[in-house]
């Protein structure tokens, strides 16, 4: 089997570094390195390694239908997280860190903006692109599946949830040919969400 530039050589070589982030722990900032290293740094050194181009993989400024796309969801998920608020478990959950007032609130999201960079970046850029280049639908579930099983320990609700986002997330990158869109989404609608958590 021809190794380099085979997206399936590449996918499998990237599934250990699921499980290294799986069994990692620490606070938010630790966590922020993790993901990091090990869903951006060092996945992005090995499809290099692998003859993958970053523009290949969706690291790149990308067509701007794809951040049209993403303002459309933003505005259209503000209901689905007033709803959100009103579900215990979710409010118990969220935010995933604990502060001590405003600054070190918003310090401590942008390290989750790291961890959804570095999970966009991995799920919607370097697993995602090269297979959906030989098969779109293909590529879309061989992200979708294992970004859906690393949800399972949070609130029930999020398992099904991400699911149908994983699908959302990766043809809207697809639809702009960079990981960015579901990126800013993803962050912007977490800030947002944690702010009607604290709020409300």
């Amino acid at each position: 089997m021809r190794v380099r530039r085979n997206p399936w050589v590449l996918y499998i070589a990237l599934l250990p570094f699921i499980v290294i982030v799986r069994s990692t722990g620490g606070g938010i900032f630790q966590w922020a390195g993790y993901n990091f290293l090990f869903y951006f740094a060092f996945p992005l050194l090995l499809a290099r390694l692998l003859g993958f181009k970053p523009a290949e993989l969706g690291v790149k400024a990308g067509k701007k239908g794809g951040y049209e796309l993403a303002l459309i969801l933003f505005l259209l998920t503000i209901p689905l997280s007033l709803y959100g608020t009103t579900m215990p478990s979710m409010k118990e959950y969220y935010p995933i860190f604990q502060y001590s007032g405003w600054d070190d609130f918003f310090l401590k999201e942008l390290a989750v903006g790291v961890i959804m960079f570095s999970h966009e970046v991995f799920y919607r850029g370097i697993v995602l692109f090269p297979l959906a280049r030989k098969n779109e639908w293909l590529g879309i579930l061989a992200q979708d599946v294992p970004y859906t099983l690393v949800h399972i320990g949070k609130p029930g609700i999020e398992v099904p949830y991400s699911f149908v986002a994983g699908i959302v997330f990766a043809k809207m990158d697809l639809k702009s040919g960079s990981f960015l869109p579901s990126f800013l989404l993803h962050w912007l609608g977490s800030v947002l969400f944690d702010l009607l958590c604290v709020l409300l």
